[in-house]
């Protein structure tokens, strides 16, 4: 028997947390919801709430449940969940849009080729996809500052290898299902390397610690391996952003 839920759907997440979720899978409409309730809870700053966060398509409290009652929570949350329909609300304000160059395939990506047969692509045409897409930052997590970006066009909704690949670096660009990822760190991954990047995600003891944030944008152009070599030397990166109106 499968289990039917509807959405927003509000539920307790141990003994101090509460979840809102606006779907059961990522899409444009629930993400967007998501960020833009995270947002809204973040302007209340109820006292007892200790700490405020979204993924893909859900947005998280934890709490002092001495300092503020279940109850009390959840009245306040239901009345902000019926206050507006958040699958239409604005993103928050404060976005950017980033612009990380980029090097696919080669000896740098050595998987752009297998990705692309997947999506029925030749190598240039994936390259061109790619390197077009504007896509949105979801989430962060799994290492530090570690975006999942998403959504990619419909013929990328190519699925995770069946292995592991056991190591892909830094700034390694991965995809799968419709969405990307940069990897802060270097580490295992089922998803296929199709492009390398030299922006560091993560920056200890910045003002602004990770370089994207849910809710900002980014494109990935396309540059040579001998542009990315010199790149490699830049603390950014080669990345650049601007303010989202």
């Amino acid at each position: 028997m499968t289990d039917t839920y509807s959405y927003p759907l509000l539920r307790t997440a141990g003994i101090d947390g509460m979840l809102v979720s606006f779907g059961d899978r990522l899409g444009e409409a629930a993400n967007r919801a998501a960020l833009a309730f995270r947002a809204a809870l973040e302007r209340e700053s109820w006292d007892g709430v200790e700490e405020i966060s979204s993924s893909l398509v859900s947005a998280y409290l934890r709490f002092d449940p001495l300092a503020l009652s279940h109850a009390t929570l959840e009245a306040r949350l239901r009345g902000l969940i019926a206050s507006r329909d958040w699958l239409r609300a604005e993103l928050p304000h404060g976005r950017r849009l980033h612009r990380i160059p980029t090097v696919y395939g080669g000896s740098l990506a050595p998987q752009l080729g297998e990705a692309a047969q997947a999506a029925g692509m030749s190598e240039a045409e994936a390259v061109a996809s790619l390197s077009a897409a504007r896509v949105r930052v979801t989430a962060l997590g799994f290492a530090p500052g570690q975006p999942y970006l998403g959504e990619l066009p419909e013929a990328w909704n190519i699925p995770r290898q069946q292995a592991l690949t056991p190591r892909v670096p830094q700034g390694a660009l991965v995809l799968a299902i419709r969405q990307f990822v940069i990897f802060s760190v270097t580490a295992p991954t089922g998803w296929r390397h199709v492009g390398q990047t030299a922006a560091p995600l993560f920056r200890l003891g910045a003002e602004r610690p990770f370089l994207l944030a849910p809710g900002d944008e980014v494109e990935f152009p396309q540059v040579s391996e001998e542009v990315f070599a010199k790149m490699c030397d830049d603390p950014e990166g080669g990345a650049t952003w601007e303010a989202l109106p």
